[in-house]
């Protein structure tokens, strides 16, 4: 049985196309990642996935149930958030999750307020102001609230954003031992640096489509060459010996800087090849990584300094999609 089965989803607003045509599949016990730059139709996808909002078209099956007209029983066992989370400011975090809690009716959800308040890294916090909170803090706190009802399906909407690299860690490391108890999770990012190390396999969004669908592996796989900034004791032979390197493109920026793309195990020769010619390395800055450089082919993100050094490996991952 999979977790999230989506099937030709379709939303539209007016005369935008918000979701055209998605197909989705999550399994239980891994974690999806769902990427696209802001306004791909991430959060649309979300609210559909919810029932916050009804398709035009297509059908989606969460564990094994047809999402259908509301009623009490459609979303048991899912728990997550859409866009950021919002708490009673005046009240603790504790207080703040014991009325969700109440709300949603379960004594078992009571139980584990404490528990989820420790496993999201606010078990000394608990019983702070909301009003208090850093916007980090509050994303832990959208998580512990969705953590409550020990769902099977977590779906998450940006659940980095305003985290410190110390919180992403750590909301990987909690996501990833969910998953390794069958806990199925989706979520969302445009930025896909913060959450490939925590993800199974990704669904990549361009103006409301699926562009790639896959592995992380697969991806991993058909990446382009990491983008790098090259400092040098002679940039001008660098750049002649990198004319000729197989795997590898260097080119001079307008700032006249070096920019270095390399294909996977291309970088470590041509390094040592600078070295053996008397060119020393003096500063070797990495830019764009495999994965963000495969991210901004799909999604024609232009966000690197030097697309050029990027075009011709981003045009090929582009026709093999």
């Amino acid at each position: 049985m999979a977790a999230v089965r989506a099937s030709g989803l379709v939303k539209r607003f007016e005369t935008t196309c918000a979701v055209d045509g998605v197909d989705l599949l999550v399994k239980p016990g891994e974690v999806h990642g769902l990427l696209g730059p802001n306004g791909a139709g991430k959060t649309t996808l979300l609210r559909l996935l919810f029932g916050l909002v009804a398709p035009d078209a297509g059908e989606v099956e969460l564990l094994g149930r047809p999402l259908g007209p509301p009623d009490a029983t459609r979303l048991d066992g899912v728990g997550g958030f859409v866009e950021e989370p919002a708490f009673y400011p005046y009240l603790s975090g504790r207080v703040n999750l014991e009325l969700l809690a109440e709300l949603d009716r379960a004594a078992f959800a009571r139980a584990r307020v404490d528990a989820v308040l420790s496993d999201v890294g606010l078990a000394d916090r608990g019983g702070d102001r909301v009003s208090g909170y850093s916007t980090g803090m509050r994303q832990r706190l959208g998580i512990a609230a969705a953590l409550l009802r020990a769902p099977a399906l977590l779906l998450l909407d940006e659940p980095t954003s305003g985290l410190d690299p110390a919180g992403v860690r750590d909301v990987g490391a909690l996501l990833r031992r969910l998953a390794s108890d069958g806990v199925a999770v989706l979520i969302s990012s445009h930025l896909i640096g913060e959450i490939e190390g925590m993800c199974d396999s990704f669904t990549v969004l361009r103006r409301g489509r699926v562009v790639w669908s896959g592995s992380a592996a697969r991806l991993q796989e058909a990446a382009p060459g990491s983008a790098f900034r090259l400092v040098t004791s002679d940039d001008q032979r660098a750049l002649e010996l990198g004319a000729r390197h197989e795997g590898v493109s260097i080119t001079l920026s307008p700032a006249g800087e070096l920019r270095l793309a390399a294909r996977a195990g291309s970088l470590d020769p041509f390094v040592l090849e600078l070295g053996q010619a008397g060119v020393a390395v003096r500063r070797l800055e990495l830019l764009v990584s495999p994965l963000e450089s495969m991210f901004f082919a799909l999604t024609g993100e232009a966000e690197v300094e030097d697309p050029a050094a990027l075009a011709e490996l981003a045009d090929e991952i582009v026709a093999a999609a």
